[in-house]
């Protein structure tokens, strides 16, 4: 487990929302090379209002569901994984995710894996979830930069109402 590296720090304002940014990836966890989707989510997270909490890089399979229960402690309202949706035997993200979430939000993925196709044919394979461990929304992304930002795109218009449902408001 390593601390992601370039994570912004904002001390001049206070967002009002907190989000924690997990990385799976057993290269960048043992330094062979550097992150480059934490702080890609982290940025996108703070100029949506959002503080991130915690941020880390932990290498593929069971450190991934350590990871989420320590950042779940937290209560975060967004935790933003980005990593181990793939079919290596190590991808585990997915199988990590799934028994912590009290409810699937499936849409989230449809709509992730279909913008993906719009750019390549391999996101039709990216597994993950997407749903809610009590107050707080949980979703999978893949690992690259490239996709990490398609998805951040994908959530932009409605990681805001997410929150509001999550936190008891409900206007629509």
């Amino acid at each position: 487990m390593s601390t992601l590296p370039n994570v912004p720090q904002h001390p001049h304002q206070q967002p009002r929302r907190t989000a924690a940014v997990l990385i799976a990836s057993t290269r960048a966890a043992r330094g062979i090379y550097e992150d480059e989707c934490g702080p890609l989510a982290a940025d996108w997270l703070y100029a949506l209002g959002f503080d991130v909490v915690l941020a880390e890089v932990v290498p593929d399979g069971d450190a991934v569901g350590e990871a989420l229960q320590r950042m779940l402690a937290l209560e975060p309202a967004v935790i933003l994984t980005s990593g181990g949706t793939g079919l290596s035997p190590d991808d585990r993200t997915p199988e990590q995710t799934l028994p912590l979430l009290d409810r699937e939000v499936p849409g989230i993925m449809e709509a992730l894996r279909a913008d993906g196709r719009t750019k390549t044919p391999m996101a039709a394979i990216s597994r993950g979830h997407a749903g809610t461990a009590g107050r707080t929304f949980i979703v999978n992304l893949p690992g690259s930069p490239g996709a990490v930002a398609e998805g951040l795109a994908v959530l932009e218009p409605v990681i805001g109402h997410i929150c509001g449902q999550l936190e008891g408001h409900n206007e629509h």
